[in-house]
């Protein structure tokens, strides 16, 4: 078994007297999509950051490679890859400028950047542009642009944080195929993500964090078995029903009521579906879906908003 690429126990992340991370454990294996989940503040970016070594660990063990960011930062830096949320190109220079100049950086010779710069053109679809200024591009090619020059230093480690944020559909599918090629490759990927449906696709293990803590770990499938249901039953109420929760009892193994339906959790909907024919309230729509991911996501962090 290889050694871990990242690992991380008691990992603490303090700014004054707030906790941004509280003592968490996590391991990244090489070749192997790894996600972080979280509400808004829940300390993803925090670590994040850490383990990129551009910020210092409070407290606990931390290791990249196998090295100490904090005496080691330059080395681990040097074999990374980072696609931050911003873009972070300079729109005023050309394509290829972007790329070249990141490529210095490294103090990469100017032929093998030149070189690089023709293959990761082709990766990100790009070819076409390599005159053209960053700044009249769409998102979508933005943001291929910027996991492009991720690469220039051929990476075996790439942070992205929230990489789709702000894209099309067709975008996000697009940039999805270039995150596949990657692993194909044997590149390992840390990312953060928003969407569900984007971790389920990529992630081959993640973790769920909440209030700085990882409060659930494993794969999609496995989350979505250890805490939800095979099937999940939506049901609509015409506007004047007046349907409690008590009305639901013994219908599926969880209710929850939302302002606009309610949620059955059940291993068996069509059972449930039976069963609701034989209640007699009335019912506008209904809906049978599989569990996903964000059922996951909502039970384990809540639904209220968090600023």
């Amino acid at each position: 078994m290889a050694e871990p690429l990242v690992r991380a126990a008691d990992l603490t992340k303090r700014f004054g007297d707030f906790t941004a991370v509280d003592s968490v454990d996590f391991t990244v294996e090489p070749g192997e999509v790894f996600g972080f989940l979280g509400p808004n503040g829940a300390g993803k970016s925090s670590t994040m950051k850490m383990i990129g070594a551009v910020s210092p660990v409070t407290e606990g063990l931390l290791t990249v490679f196998g090295l100490d960011p904090a005496t080691d930062g330059a080395a681990i830096r040097a074999r990374l890859g980072s696609v931050p949320q911003e873009n972070l190109l300079d729109t005023e220079l050309t394509v290829f400028e972007n790329l070249f100049i990141y490529g210095r950086y490294f103090d990469l010779p100017k032929a093998v950047i030149r070189e690089r710069i023709e293959e990761l053109l082709a990766f990100a679809h790009l070819e076409d542009r390599a005159e053209d200024l960053v700044d009249p591009l769409s998102g979508g090619m933005k943001r291929r642009l910027t996991i492009a020059r991720s690469l220039i230093n051929q990476p075996e480690l790439i942070l992205l944080d929230e990489p789709t944020t702000g894209l099309d559909p067709q975008a996000r599918h697009a940039l999805w195929d270039r995150l596949y090629r990657l692993k194909r490759q044997g590149v390992t990927l840390i990312v953060t993500t928003h969407y569900m449906d984007e971790a389920e696709q990529l992630c081959d293990r993640l973790v769920v964090m909440d209030n700085g803590q990882i409060v659930a770990e494993g794969s999609p499938r496995s989350l979505i078995e250890r805490f939800a249901t095979r099937d999940v039953v939506e049901l609509r109420f015409p506007v004047d029903a007046e349907v409690a929760e008590r009305d639901l009892a013994g219908l599926a193994q969880r209710i929850e009521s939302l302002p606009d339906r309610s949620l059955l959790y059940t291993d068996n909907a069509d059972d449930t579906l039976v069963r609701l024919t034989e209640r007699p309230f009335p019912i506008e729509s209904t809906l049978v879906r599989r569990s996903t991911l964000e059922d996951v996501f909502l039970r384990l962090t809540g639904r209220s908003l968090i600023d």
